[in-house]
């Protein structure tokens, strides 16, 4: 950073964990063309042409806050509070600019609540449904495992810090299987690649599950003692033989065979379950019969044994609810991969006014066209804070610009390594940005909302979300250290040194709120929603270059669909031809490229592109239902089934 402006020049990685090990991520490497390039949103502007025309009028911040106030007010006064829907998604914001004062104005305004659901909820719904709030395995512990199984995750898009560590495991002997419809970069250097149809991975983790029992290698003891439910897993898992589930996962039997005894004879043994095999309608139980498996073969209380999810359950005595002071209120719940559905459909009241920040729906959210439609409503008002001109802002009332990270400060958790961070500003805010807190504090000020001698500040904030006597261990922390562990240390040993979080300590297979929420009951299987119309499963991965839609301004030019060798030659598809990609909710047109990596029956369009970077300007979340996943109300993008054609 250049010190006399407060700009930013350039990005590297620190050593306060030893996760990050002195090396940043390559999508945040170029973060200063993110932060001053031309897309930049540097001042409020109200829109002044049609809907979605981009066209737009510069206004000062008064103008522009009294505007959506007084829009708010009318809305409210005349259909109630849940006229007004928040949109928003936390991903890489932590506790200041994910909740605090827009959490506080949303609930006390009276607004419809948003279940933010795009993104692990099923899996998260299933992982404390069976262990309880626990972290997992410590990402810098995998370097003692022998065996390191990835399953429905891609580091090296989603997660880098990891890929040196796995391979410090390899060249120590440990052996690599990956699950993925893919050949990840992973997967190419992998000892076993399992590459199922999208949606069958319940089905591949029961029937390891039963294979487990049924060769002696399930842990009779351990179940007996720390476990509840495990007959009826067994029970539940005994439909699923190798040779079924090889069918109707596509995966060769043998293959399924030789990771059963793979897994089972390797120890320490961790599966690292990432977000790609809950992106569908059996994706909860999904979660459930991966993790459920290695308590069923005991790979746990070992160092380098396990499982991750995400590791945002570690235990930190301190909360992000003391900032935000304000009970949630029992109004109508949105569900926001169905927001196509609630700016069209809903009544009694209609949303009247979306307010948009931390997300860019039209580039994410399912139905991609329904979301368009009622964006384009002349009775709906929308308001977007946000960094760069996106999609979604442009179909904006409003646009006020948004600070990036850099620009603010934030206390923020650490999504794989458990080390908690209050990182201050480095750069000053471009133009005329502000952060979350200024922005919804002058709203609470605007509708009255405020109470007094409650925290406003980010210090005020700071210092209500650590209160308590353990808030003052992590504050010291924090300032001798730059960085916090958790109560348990920064790489606490599940039934080592924590137990589950379930009141018994013990694991349950088949807790009964998870086994009513589920249609048919806990790892039912529901069969592939493909058609002779729409046989090919479209699955959209992260790209290494974004994080979900960010970045996405710096991306040029279109972005191919991938598909294999054999569709390909089906459909009379040649490298580089133009082609239309449709069901029955819509139409993409893009380039053909044609890959081995992606299996027979798949094709591929990654997530979060922008609509610049196809030829007809709809990208693939055009193309996803509405439908939700058998646990937490999860997004099923990869239930999208579509058809291909020369174009």
């Amino acid at each position: 950073m250049e010190a006399e402006t407060g700009r930013v020049v350039g990005v590297n990685g620190g050593a306060n964990s030893p996760l990050t090990d002195g090396f940043v991520c390559g999508k945040v490497r170029n973060i200063a063309e993110h932060m001053y390039g031309e897309d930049r949103v540097l001042h409020p502007m109200v829109r002044a042409g049609a809907k979605g025309s981009g066209e737009f009028r510069r206004a000062t911040w008064d103008e522009a806050l009294d505007l959506i106030a007084a829009r708010m007010r009318s809305a409210r006064d005349e259909f109630g509070g849940e006229a007004i829907l928040p949109y928003h998604y936390d991903g890489s914001n932590g506790w200041l600019t994910g909740a605090s004062l827009a959490s506080r104005f949303f609930r006390r305004v009276g607004a419809s609540r948003l279940l933010k659901t795009f993104c692990a909820m099923p899996s998260k719904t299933a992982s404390t449904g069976l262990y309880g709030p626990v972290p997992g395995t410590a990402l810098e512990e995998y370097e003692h495992a022998k065996l390191i199984v990835l399953w429905g995750v891609n580091p090296s898009a989603t997660g880098i810090h990891l890929v040196p560590i796995i391979q410090r495991a390899i060249d120590r002997g440990a052996k690599l299987v990956v699950v993925d419809p893919r050949r990840t970069p992973l997967a190419r250097r992998a000892h076993l690649h399992l590459a199922p149809r999208p949606g069958t991975d319940l089905v591949v983790a029961l029937a390891a599950i039963h294979a487990m029992f049924e060769r002696g290698h399930a842990d009779l003891d351990f179940l007996r003692e720390h476990t509840v439910g495990w007959e009826e897993l067994r029970a539940r898992a005994s439909r699923w033989t190798i040779d079924r589930a090889a069918r109707e996962s596509g995966i060769p039997e043998a293959e399924l065979d030789r990771f059963v005894e793979l897994y089972a004879a390797s120890s320490p043994a961790v599966v690292r379950c990432g977000w790609g095999s809950e992106r569908n309608r059996n994706g909860g139980g999904a979660t459930a019969a991966i993790l459920a498996l290695p308590a069923v073969a005991n790979k746990l209380g070992v160092r380098g044994g396990g499982f991750t999810m995400s590791n945002g359950d570690a235990r930190w005595g301190v909360s992000a609810e003391w900032g935000i002071q304000a009970r949630e209120p029992k109004t109508r719940a949105v569900n926001m991969v169905q927001l196509a559905s609630a700016l069209t459909e809903l009544r009694d009241p209609p949303v009247q006014l979306l307010f948009v920040y931390n997300c860019n729906p039209v580039a994410t959210a399912p139905n991609q066209e329904g979301v368009l439609r009622g964006m384009a409503r002349d009775d709906l008002f929308t308001v977007v804070h946000e960094q760069v001109m996106t999609d979604t802002a442009r179909w904006a009332d409003v646009v006020l610009p948004a600070t990036v990270f850099l620009e603010h400060r934030e206390l923020r958790r650490g999504y794989g390594a458990m080390r908690m961070y209050d990182a201050h500003a480095a750069a000053t805010p471009a133009g005329e940005a502000r952060t979350n807190n200024e922005v919804f504090g002058a709203l609470i000020d605007r509708l009255e909302l405020g109470v007094a001698g409650e925290p406003r500040t980010d210090d005020e904030l700071v210092a209500a979300m650590l209160a308590g006597e353990r808030g003052a261990e992590i504050r010291a922390q924090l300032d001798a250290h730059g960085a916090a562990v958790p109560l348990d240390g920064p790489t606490p040993i599940l039934f080592r040194d924590v137990r589950p979080e379930t009141g018994d300590g013990k694991v349950h297979f088949v807790p009964a709120h998870l086994d009513a929420e589920a249609p048919g009951g806990l790892y039912h299987y529901r069969e592939d929603p493909g058609s002779a119309e729409f046989p090919l499963a479209l699955i959209s991965p992260a790209l290494a270059s974004m994080i979900s839609s960010t970045f996405g301004q710096l991306r040029k030019g279109e972005y191919p669909i991938e598909l294999s060798p054999a569709d390909a030659l089906a459909r009379g598809i040649r490298d580089g031809d133009l082609v239309r990609v449709w069901n029955a909710l819509g139409e993409v047109r893009v380039a053909a490229k044609i890959s081995k990596d992606v299996r027979d029956g798949v094709v591929v369009l990654p997530k979060g592109l922008w609509r610049k970077h196809t030829r007809n300007g709809l990208t693939s979340n055009a193309l996803v239902p509405e439908t939700i996943a058998d646990l937490g109300g999860g997004a099923c993008y990869n239930d999208a089934r579509v058809q291909v054609a020369r174009a």
